[in-house]
């Protein structure tokens, strides 16, 4: 764990920003013993995924998740619809993945058929309830839906989302263009997972794959950041910035102590989050401590450093914003900037979508992030020229929702790229 920050403050200034790096690295997850796994996988039986081949696409995907299962894995399967409803296995306990189980949850997914509504919490929570049953397990879901959740109520959804946080993780896909983003992303970030959207349900059953593959490698089921702040001192936020821009929960642990669930980590991952602290001003050359950060598995305590504040007459010093704050600032500005403009839109709000997505447009070019530029362009046109921008007439529905659903994405920046 590394801690990066400017530490120097002006005269009566109380705000400490620090990027906290956190990399896992191939020894962290060889030393970790390997756990038991817990694979769900929710794959939407609605009417609405009658249309096409969508399906048809759902089946292939889930069949090509339970492919890369590692054999031992404990599996199953949930049909959702208005109900959720356990298809593989049909009765008694769950199975762990081999060449049999495989075979008889194809058997299973072959018979399913859509018909009903939707009703994404009570999919959750049928999950919930099966990892409950398996404690220690490394749980984890894979939910794909299609369309709207309008068979439950948005507040029957976040009671089921945080009823199942720190139970496990959900990563969330949205096929076609008729769903809600904001709903997957709630479920999604809440249960520290990952979402996107794809257009084709042709695209599905690799997307399945890699999402299973990531977990396979997943080899500790959950780290904690630990983050305890001396008298006087206040967290105001912790967000994960990348690679994907999410706010975090907290969790009071007594001592003047939070804990942020980080969910699940494998040898490879390498994330950064942005943690700001209020402070009692001090005295110009006066330093103090603004926080301790830990990070925690289990009892164990893997990393820890320190957040500290140094007052100074100084305007060189007390001026110079730290790159990577600034970098992730902006990244969470640009995402918010893209949500706004396309509320309004939405509402028919033209002239804000219009200022807002300009915004957005001179964000991301500023920041490097290629790709939320790419996905603009989708729904404005750009003067390259004048830097005018103005909404594209005809706007495919799915380049909206992919810009969206990938509006969280940030562009990563090293310290080695410190100016």
């Amino acid at each position: 764990m590394t801690i990066d920050q400017n530490s120097y403050l002006a005269a009566g200034a109380d705000t400490v920003d620090a990027i906290v790096t956190i990399e896992a690295g191939a020894d962290f997850a060889a030393a970790a013993p390997p756990p038991q796994r817990l694979e769900i996988i929710i794959i939407d039986c609605s009417g609405s995924m009658g249309a096409g081949d969508r399906f048809q696409g759902a089946r292939r995907a889930a069949f090509a998740a339970i492919e890369t299962i590692t054999d031992g894995t404990l599996f199953t399967v949930i049909a959702g619809t208005a109900e959720a409803q356990v298809v593989y296995p049909r009765r008694g306990p769950l199975l762990p993945a081999d060449d049999t189980t495989r075979g008889a949850a194809r058997l299973e997914l072959d018979r399913l058929r859509p018909y009903g509504g939707t009703a994404m919490g009570t999919w959750v929570g049928l999950a919930r309830q099966i990892a409950q049953q398996h404690p220690g397990t490394l749980a984890h879901a894979i939910l794909l839906s299609d369309g709207k959740n309008e068979h439950e109520s948005p507040e029957q959804l976040a009671a089921e989302i945080g009823r199942s946080q720190g139970l496990l993780s959900v990563d969330c896909r949205g096929v076609g263009d008729s769903y809600i983003v904001e709903e997957l992303r709630s479920i999604a970030f809440a249960l520290n997972g990952t979402l996107d959207v794809l257009r084709q349900p042709a695209e599905l059953a690799a997307e399945f794959a890699a999402m299973m593959q990531a977990s396979m490698n997943k080899a500790v089921s959950d780290l904690t950041l630990r983050v305890w702040t001396p008298a006087g001192a206040v967290v105001r936020f912790v967000k994960q910035v990348a690679p994907d821009l999410t706010d975090l929960s907290r969790t009071e642990a007594g001592g003047q102590i939070g804990e942020y669930l980080l969910g699940p980590w494998g040898g490879t991952d390498d994330r950064d989050y942005h943690v700001q602290v209020r402070v009692d001003p001090a005295p110009v050359g006066r330093e103090k401590l603004a926080a301790r950060i830990s990070v925690v598995s289990g009892t164990e305590v893997l990393g820890q450093g320190l957040v500290k504040a140094m007052w100074t007459a100084d305007t060189e010093l007390s001026t110079r914003i730290n790159h990577r704050v600034a970098h992730y600032t902006g990244q969470a500005e640009l995402a918010q900037t893209i949500q706004d403009g396309l509320a309004a839109r939405q509402q028919g709000d033209l002239s804000t979508a219009t200022a807002k997505l300009q915004r957005a447009v001179v964000l991301a070019a500023e920041s490097g992030n290629d790709n939320t530029a790419k996905l603009l362009r989708g729904v404005v046109e750009v003067d390259d020229h004048t830097g005018t921008v103005r909404l594209r007439r005809t706007i495919d529905t799915f380049d909206e929702k992919a810009l969206d659903a990938r509006s969280t994405k940030t562009a990563r920046v090293r310290k080695a790229q410190e100016g």
